[in-house]
């Protein structure tokens, strides 16, 4: 392991931040665009509180978000702002990955791995 640079540690943070910015940014304007696509198609929507309705079952999985976020519908919009807010911590622990690397701090990229599968494990490991 070699001797910490304060350069490189604050430039480090300091992207990481950028990341985490975007990403929660990123996420809000989606989710936001497809509240207001949302609200203007169902101005007055008749709510029947005896019977429960979930979302569809094509926003149940990626491809099927995708495909609604392309075709502009409200609802996949919406998904799709909830799956980029939930990317945006993984993507800074596997942002933390390649920085421990990039020091040369061997330890601390195999904590990072582990933390990383257990994310993707929590994510994509269960039915």
């Amino acid at each position: 392991m070699t001797a910490p640079n304060p350069q490189t540690d604050k430039r480090i943070d300091q992207l990481m931040g950028l990341l985490l910015r975007a990403g929660v940014i990123l996420a809000a304007a989606i989710v936001l665009s497809g509240g207001i696509l949302y609200l203007s198609r169902h101005q007055y929507p008749t709510i029947d509180y005896r019977v429960f309705q979930g979302e569809p079952r094509d926003l149940h999985a990626i491809p099927g978000i995708v495909s609604e976020a392309k075709a502009f519908s409200a609802r996949g919009l919406i998904q799709l702002g909830l799956l980029v807010l939930i990317a945006t911590p993984v993507a800074r622990v596997t942002f933390s990955v390649f920085a421990f690397a990039y020091e040369r701090d061997w330890k601390y990229v195999a904590f990072t791995l582990i933390v990383l599968g257990l994310l993707m494990y929590s994510l994509f490991g269960q039915n």
